[in-house]
């Protein structure tokens, strides 16, 4: 028996951050630029595109650098021939330090801060205030990357990969964005709404990105917004086995029109990200033979969360309504008049049968496929199991959740019929990093299991279908698939 544990809320998204991406306003705003080494000309067309009024003092200005007032995209530029004194610093929003000297670049940023000026100086990170990344521009929508310095190259490719995704349309819709936002809010009250709204708007977006959108598009948007049934609703999302590139569309839209995420142990933390950051997130861990919340408390916060109006997921590992009691939990809903649908995902069985590459079904091997649990409500081996039909040659049975009662479960399912030759795996951590397989026959897969020692979620298959699988080795790794 388990120990009951409480649901508890924790925090997703951030990890350590090595800078905190900000963007500055600049529109009429003045800045200062003073000496003029290789990257001053470049520094002054972004603050000039940022709509700043720019003051450049050089004494020896580059000939590049004199054709930069004439070559702007917006704001100002005036160059002043001269060197910079303190008091040209007066008013200024943000201060950029060209210098070559050292000695002149401090003497700068200390009388642009004293000024309360934001400084950025060129090619000098320690006397930054704040750094240019590499940028990708649609704007109003503006792409910032930084790799802090340690990679610019690595930046520079990925902007252009960035760009290669966002097609030049989005600068309009984002426009329209900018223009109807204020008309939306006073549309719709609730956060909810104005969210279901936005998300429409982009889904619209990302579908014609190369037209202009149109007051049709806003009438028809507000429209279908206005339909959608209010109040909160349940929403049960598989999560897949691991990795989090299995997750499908409708689970990321899902996610990110969560209010309240209760997600079990097994759920990778990575697709937590993917949820939107004022999400709250709760861990309602289920373990096998572990710390587990009990399901009647998991079904009643759930129901209660949704009767307050929020939008619940459900996220469960796997696909919810393989071994994942989602029956249990669309029932609560039910009873309780709580919207509810499921989001399937991809199962632990096609996530581990695709990593390593075979089928689970083959028209000379397999001409059938079970699902079958390793346990029953107590832990034990479930005493009703078809054991004729694990036995059946040309039938690959999955077993999940096996790890207990495996030993027990081949035994007698030999003993029943099945060939003791039957190719027979345990896949460990399917589809994740740490990947480990474990491969045998009926007779023997218990012995090599116990003397490899894994840890972590497992699925068995035993089939003919596997023999056609080549292995090398009892214990294969992700590692060393992705190493071949």
């Amino acid at each position: 028996m388990s120990t009951p544990r409480q649901p508890r809320e924790t925090r997703a998204g951030l990890e350590p951050l090595a800078v905190l991406p900000v963007f500055v306003p600049l529109q009429g705003k003045r800045a200062v630029l003073a000496g003029s080494n290789g990257g001053a000309p470049w520094k002054v067309r972004l603050l000039a595109a940022a709509g700043a009024i720019v003051d450049v003092y050089a004494a020896e200005p580059s000939e590049e650098l004199l054709a930069v007032p004439g070559d702007i995209a917006a704001g100002s530029v005036t160059l002043h021939r001269r060197n910079w004194t303190p008091a040209d610093l007066s008013g200024a929003a943000f201060a950029v330090g060209a210098m070559e000297d050292e000695d002149d670049c401090i003497a700068f940023v200390a009388a642009a801060r004293a000024a309360g000026a934001i400084v950025n100086a060129v090619d000098r990170p320690h006397l930054c205030d704040v750094k240019f990344g590499a940028i990708v521009n649609r704007s109003p929508l503006v792409v910032g990357i930084s790799t802090e310095g340690a990679a610019p190259v690595f930046g520079q490719t990925v902007r252009a990969r960035i760009e290669a995704m966002l097609p030049r349309g989005f600068a309009r819709w984002v426009a329209a964005a900018r223009d109807w936002r204020d008309g939306v809010s006073e549309r719709f009250h609730g956060f909810a709404e104005r969210r279901g709204f936005w998300e429409r708007f982009t889904d619209r977006a990302f579908a014609e990105p190369d037209r202009v959108p149109t007051k049709s598009d806003l009438s028809e948007l507000l429209g279908e917004t206005e339909a959608t049934p209010k109040g909160g609703a349940v929403t049960l999302v598989g999560a897949g086995p691991g990795d989090a590139e299995l997750l499908t569309l409708k689970a990321l839209r899902a996610l990110r029109n969560a209010d309240v995420i209760l997600y079990d142990d097994l759920v990778a933390r990575e697709i937590l990200d993917y949820a939107r950051r004022e999400a709250r997130t709760m861990l309602v861990g289920k373990t096998g033979h572990g710390p587990s919340c009990r399901q009647d408390d998991i079904n009643a916060l759930m129901v209660s969360l949704a009767k307050s109006g929020k939008q619940v997921v459900r996220l469960k590992s796997g696909d919810p309504l393989v071994f994942g009691r989602a029956g249990e939990e669309l029932e609560a809903c039910r009873l309780a008049g709580v919207p509810c649908s499921v989001v399937p995902g991809v199962t632990a069985a096609q996530g581990a049968a695709a990593s390593l590459g075979v089928s689970l079904t083959h028209r000379d091997a397999a001409r059938r496929l079970q699902y079958v649990t390793g346990h029953d409500r107590r832990g034990a081996l479930p005493e009703d199991l078809n054991w004729g039909a694990l036995a059946d040659p040309s039938v690959t049975t999955v077993v999940y959740m096996p790890k207990r009662t495996l030993g027990t479960l081949l035994e007698r399912a030999i003993a029943e019929g099945l060939a003791p030759a039957t190719p027979a795996l345990v896949v460990f951590n399917a589809t994740r990093p740490d990947q480990a397989t474990v491969t045998g026959t009926a007779a023997d897969l218990a012995e090599r299991i116990e003397a490899a020692g894994l840890e972590g979620p497992a699925i068995l298959m035993v089939g003919e279908a596997l023999g056609r699988r080549e292995v090398g080795a009892i214990v294969d790794t992700m590692q060393d698939r992705l190493a071949v």
